[in-house]
């Protein structure tokens, strides 16, 4: 199968996601709340989101992995002639480890992402916990971390003069993630956490 078609496997999810981390998830929640009615709750919306970003966060970090694996192995899954080609970018070696660790981005992503997704799950089982707002100030943190890496290999791109479009997309996650933890954030401040019924069932 086409690399670009097996990446819709993961932009749709992540626009699901992405959807219910804004005011649609209101709709979306109402149109799905007769088969889940905890979805009628705004920080269930938020969570349940927020959980399917990272997860497709997580899940397309292996994926770049599986592809360097695989040029290493001298295979090729996404060459291209353009200037989307996941091939030169994750085969690159010079670009394609990080400069502390000297490990594949692909490894640091799924440990990133995998940290993100134990406090967005931990706070999504336990909501009304003292440390679920703490928890999702961390994740904001970590998210904000990301940002400089991201650009570091946005950089790498630019000197390659090739796009790595499964890495742009894990950027995408990293960047929305963020955007949840704030979201998620910003309701306890604002007093809007605690709206949830409490026979509730946890997503």
């Amino acid at each position: 199968m086409d690399a670009n078609i097996i990446l819709l496997f993961y932009i749709v999810p992540l626009l699901f996601g992405t959807l219910l981390l804004t005011s649609f998830g209101s709709t979306i929640g109402a149109s799905l709340s007769a088969n889940w009615p905890h979805l009628e709750s705004t920080r269930r919306q938020r969570l349940l989101g927020l959980n399917v970003v990272l997860l497709v966060g997580f899940a397309i970090s292996v994926h770049t992995l599986w592809i360097s694996n695989k040029i290493s192995e001298g295979g090729a899954v996404c060459s291209s002639a353009t200037v989307f080609s996941c091939d030169d970018v994750l085969g690159n070696i010079a670009y394609n480890t990080d400069p502390l660790f000297g490990q594949p981005w692909g490894i640091i992503g799924m440990l990133a992402f995998g940290v993100l997704m134990f406090l967005a799950n931990s706070i999504s089982k336990e909501p009304d916990s003292l440390w679920a707002e703490r928890y999702s100030k961390y994740g904001m943190y970590l998210t904000l971390l990301g940002l400089p890496v991201i650009g570091l290999l946005i950089s790498y791109e630019v000197a390659m003069g090739k796009i790595c479009q499964y890495c742009t997309t894990a950027h995408v996650a990293n960047v929305i993630a963020l955007f949840g933890f704030w979201t998620i954030g910003r309701m306890h401040e604002h007093g809007d956490w605690n709206d949830d019924s409490p026979n509730e069932t946890s997503v």
